[in-house]
């Protein structure tokens, strides 16, 4: 079938949106027509990193409506309303023990499909599809049941198509890796997508402190609204001066989003003794670590992928904290017309918007 999808040819060139032809889904695979889909990092990451002359499509926080089913397909009918999140095999050892962002075949599964292999294609020409499962800058895609969780039709596809990615990754990592209790401090370096969504876990779990550090005075102040303790610019000289004074004798968890060097330094020298720091950013290839910081305090670092979360059991959770008003995306997200991609590429490469998501036309096939 035709389709319309947001070509990248290459790091400085925008994104086009051009006619493309989509496969049919083959067994075990689902065409989904998308309603919104978020724009991650991960994304403009991808595509400042692909070579120019193999054209791709991304995105990678899909959701909307299951149109066909392919053979083998099932818990999943024509009609359902999804949320689309990363492939993994569901068969591997750690998949089969609830940890599917560390599948044995994650890289494979999600890097997208080249060739032959491609769902996508331009004047008979393939084009690199099935980008972590999905290349959701696109009217349609074909992806995996497994790629899917089904949520009721009444949820806002605007506010919750980034759950598949950065909003579990970041409330994920709270949730599942640090643990958070109510006497502990926790501190957020970067308050992006993924900060704010962990600052919203921080508040569902009833954190007892919560600090954000950014560089953007617009995103500390929503990171204030949303319930952050203290804030901190994180340009100033003294920010781990700050956070010891906010906690007494540093936080107990920190979480950096932002990969960088001096700030996991930060973020090692404001935690408490035995505190815990996770990282889950791909910010420089070397991170280098005093470990006798470490060592000497008991203090640990952790990294985490997709907030170790089993999307089909988390995806949901969010949901419900969203509807019952415990997580409002609201607060951070801007909506975008398909058409406008570039617009809102360029507002989140500005920080002038925290999450934009993109709202597809009801009918683009």
């Amino acid at each position: 079938m035709e389709i319309t999808a947001a070509i990248a040819r290459g790091p400085e060139a925008p994104f086009t949106l051009e006619r493309v032809t989509l496969a049919e889904p083959g067994a075990g695979e689902v065409l989904v027509r998308i309603v919104a889909s978020g724009i991650c990092h991960s994304d403009l990451t991808a595509r400042q990193n692909f070579p120019a002359e193999i054209p791709i499509v991304l995105g990678h926080e899909g959701a909307g409506v299951v149109e066909r089913i392919g053979p083998g397909v099932e818990g999943i009918a024509v009609g359902d309303h999804v949320l689309v999140t990363y492939s993994s095999c569901q068969a591997c050892a750690l998949c089969r023990s609830g940890l599917p962002g560390y599948c044995e075949d994650w890289a494979i599964l999600n890097a997208g499909r080249f060739g032959e292999q491609s769902p996508l294609a331009k004047d008979g020409v393939p084009v690199v599809g099935a980008f972590f499962g999905q290349s959701s800058f696109a009217s349609h895609i074909v992806t995996g049941v497994a790629n899917l969780v089904v949520v009721d039709p009444g949820v806002d596809p605007a506010m919750t198509a980034a759950f598949g990615c950065g909003v579990q990754t970041g409330a994920g990592t709270v949730v599942n890796v640090l643990r958070p209790e109510p006497d502990s401090s926790l501190v957020i370096f970067g308050v992006g997508g993924v900060g704010m969504s962990a600052l919203m876990a921080a508040r569902v779990l009833g954190v007892g402190m919560v600090i954000a550090v950014d560089l953007s005075a617009e995103r500390l102040g929503i990171a204030a609204d949303l319930g952050a303790d203290v804030v901190i610019d994180g340009a100033a000289d003294d920010v781990v001066a700050r956070i010891k004074a906010a906690t007494g004798d540093g936080a107990t968890h920190a979480l950096d989003t932002t990969g960088l060097a001096g700030v996991l330094a930060n973020a090692i020298d404001a935690l408490a003794p035995r505190g815990v720091v996770a990282v889950v950013a791909l910010g420089e290839p070397t991170l280098p670590v005093e470990v006798a910081k470490l060592i000497g305090q008991g203090k640990s670092l952790r990294g985490s992928i997709e907030g170790d979360a089993n999307p089909r059991e988390f995806l949901p959770r969010l949901v419900d904290w969203y509807r019952r008003g415990l997580f409002p995306m609201e607060k951070i997200v801007r909506t975008y017309p398909f058409e406008a991609i570039n617009e809102a590429v360029a507002d989140a490469l500005g920080g002038a918007v925290v999450k934009p998501v993109l709202i597809f036309p009801e009918q683009s096939g």
